[in-house]
């Protein structure tokens, strides 16, 4: 049983491997390969007056990358351009398609893709453009031949092990830069965009990344960016928390790129003045509606086409949004607990989105099967996938007939994030301030979950405008304690003993601080 002392103990061993856990500490530009040279090419283009061309991604770890490139390179007076690719007419990242646009530029930047853009590299060779990538993607076997390539994950690369995202290459160029060129600059200044991409692109929250976000969300309430004010003044925030980037920021800045495109966000992050910004927060709020709709929408078609006998959840409709199927995938995986792939089908093939629940290498299983795929990529948590329309049922069952199901067997979705079972009259302020001080949560450190068995439940309450979640009074001990059940998919009744997985949440309903549990799971207790 769980106290507050061994709560603590659990939480620090967490961080025992962390090196860099002050910013004076954390990586100098000089570690990563290629990026001196770089600057130093970027430098001569400058002096020569060159136009370049800056080519990002739709997503937000891409328009954040864009973004802190495009605002140093203002800073020294640069002729640049912009090009961040329309996910449904241009596709992703640097490609044939993207340089028919380009012209006039003697000098190719990409930012948080190109790592994989051999064909575009061949195509800048031939003519006379000199390309430098920087990604953190995983490289392929093949390199493309730039003239520079920034990417930490190059097997020659000299910087630690630690994974960082797209955005904080880029921002390690500016620093490269400001070496290079002999200029003053505050590299501070981009920590309020850094920390977005760090959270949008699920960085690992442990070493750097953690130093750098914590001193980030300082950094983003004390922006002056306009964007940010029209943020706080739309959504009456007086400050961002943690969870505000994630559950707010994150998803406005992604919706233009999943429902038209994403230039309005790079835009819109870019603007002089509120004016400015509230017109284009405006157009964003009303895509992020859009996409709301779009992902209610297919995430109900999906849940009919879901059987309870099937292992991985495959789904598919005509023409369903390409936007938001990666969002409904996950919904699926939370929803029933298992791995979840959606598909947008058109004439001739299907393009998926996969998600997987725990330490199930969704990845490993559709390479199993390959020869069906047209093409398929990703991690072991999340994948993309394009096959012929026609394979989808063959497609199907062969997952769930897979030998590597097996390593499904006993999982819990939650198994990383569960500490242990804990006494509820721990839940008090002391156990706020322990949670909080081991904050930012996320990748490689979870937000800490709690077991709590043979509960009684004394009271139940619905709440919420659709009355689809429930606020429930649990006793045990004679010590009672609130908790909250979102989105709730079984109700107990009082006096019902349960079991319960949930974790720790801080009220502060009318100015009054409270602490209570946020309920995962809830069944009749088992013993």
């Amino acid at each position: 049983m769980l106290d507050k002392k061994k709560i603590k103990e659990i939480l620090e061993t967490r961080f025992e491997k962390d090196i860099h856990t002050k910013v004076s500490e954390i990586p100098l530009p000089s570690s990563l390969k290629d990026n001196y040279k770089a600057a130093g090419r970027i430098r001569t283009a400058i002096e020569n007056n060159e136009k370049i061309a800056i080519v990002g991604d739709y997503d937000v770890d891409g328009i954040v990358s864009s973004v802190i490139l495009a605002d140093f390179f203002d800073l020294l007076g640069v002729d640049f351009f912009v090009k961040i690719p329309n996910r449904f007419s241009d596709g992703y990242g640097l490609n044939p398609k993207i340089l028919e646009e380009i012209s006039g530029v003697k000098l190719i930047i990409t930012v948080d893709n190109g790592i994989s853009a051999v064909e575009a590299a061949e195509i800048c060779k031939k003519k006379g453009i000199d390309l430098i990538i920087t990604d953190h993607h995983m490289p392929p076997p093949v390199l493309p031949k730039a003239y520079a390539i920034i990417n930490p994950k190059q097997s020659d690369c000299p910087f630690p092990n630690v994974e960082i995202c797209g955005a904080e290459v880029a921002w390690y160029l500016v620093g490269a830069l400001k070496d290079v060129c002999g200029v003053e600059y505050d590299m501070s200044n981009d920590l309020d965009l850094l920390v977005i991409a760090i959270i949008a692109d699920m960085m690992e929250l442990r070493d750097m990344n953690r130093v750098l976000v914590k001193l980030g969300i300082k950094k983003l309430n004390s922006s002056k960016r306009p964007a940010f004010f029209a943020i706080k003044n739309l959504y009456s925030k007086d400050k961002f928390e943690f969870d505000d980037i994630s559950f707010l920021i994150a998803p406005l800045i992604n919706s233009t790129g999943r429902m038209d495109d994403a230039s309005l966000s790079y835009k819109f992050l870019r603007a002089k003045n509120y004016k400015s910004a509230k017109y284009f927060l405006d157009k964003i709020v009303d895509l992020n509606e859009s996409r709301k709709d779009e992902e209610k929408t297919l995430y109900e078609s999906s849940k009919a086409l879901v059987s309870k006998d099937d292992e991985i959840i495959v789904a598919w409709g005509k023409n369903w949004h390409e936007g938001v199927i990666g969002i409904v995938a996950s919904r699926l995986c939370k929803h029933y607990k298992k791995p979840a792939i959606v598909f947008s089908v058109d004439e001739h093939r299907a393009k998926g989105s996969a998600r997987s629940v725990n330490k199930f290498d969704i990845l490993k299983l559709i390479a199993s099967q390959k020869e069906l795929l047209l093409s398929f990529g990703g991690h072991k948590g999340a994948a993309g996938i394009v096959i012929e329309s026609k394979n989808l049922p063959k497609f199907k069952e062969a997952i769930n007939s897979s030998c590597f199901l097996q390593d499904l067997d006993g999982i819990s979705p939650y198994a990383d994030e569960i500490l242990g079972e804990i006494d509820i009259k721990e839940l008090d302020l002391e156990l706020l301030d322990i949670l909080e001080f081991f904050e930012p949560y996320g990748q490689k450190n979870p937000k800490p979950i709690f077991k709590i068995k043979n509960a009684v439940v004394s009271n139940i309450r619905m709440i919420g405008k659709e009355k689809n979640h429930i606020k429930i009074t649990i006793e045990k001990n004679n010590v009672y304690k609130e908790a909250l059940y979102f989105n709730y998919d079984f109700m107990p009744k009082e006096g019902d003993r349960v079991d319960l997985i949930a974790s720790v949440i801080k009220n502060s309903f009318r100015n009054t601080i409270t602490p209570e549990f946020v309920i995962k799971e809830l069944c009749l207790a088992k013993n």
